[in-house]
């Protein structure tokens, strides 16, 4: 089994990695189809082959959404970042300056400060 989107040799890669690999790799596919309808869609003038067109579009989010929630449940990183970000309110780049949420970082691994709070 080979990739030519792999960046590092495969026997180096566990199967975690890969499987993240095959995750992302699907993710932006459905989003470049996504992409492909919507502009067809828009650029179509019959109705009914229109609708036809945006159902498919719809499909494609659906299958984006499904690869981005095995990713949220696989990778904690992802998924402090989603808990961050999505359903969230006001200017977007303004999240950023929030601060880091619990769960940015996986568990036991830190900066090498110490604890702000007292804590050991």
């Amino acid at each position: 089994m080979s990739s030519e989107t792999y960046h590092e040799p495969l026997e180096l890669l566990s199967e975690d990695t890969r499987n993240l690999h095959r995750a992302i790799v699907s993710l932006c596919e459905e989003l470049e189809a996504v992409d492909w309808y919507h502009q067809r869609a828009e650029a179509c003038s019959d109705e009914e082959l229109r609708a036809v067109i945006t159902h498919n579009k719809n499909e494609e989010i659906e299958h984006a959404m499904m690869n981005l929630e095995w990713i949220r449940r696989h990778n904690p990183v992802f998924d402090a970042q989603i808990v961050k970000y999505i359903k969230s309110t006001g200017p977007i780049v303004s999240i950023e300056s929030a601060g880091p949420t619990p769960a940015s970082t996986p568990q036991g691994v830190g900066l090498g400060i110490g604890s702000l709070r007292g804590n050991p």
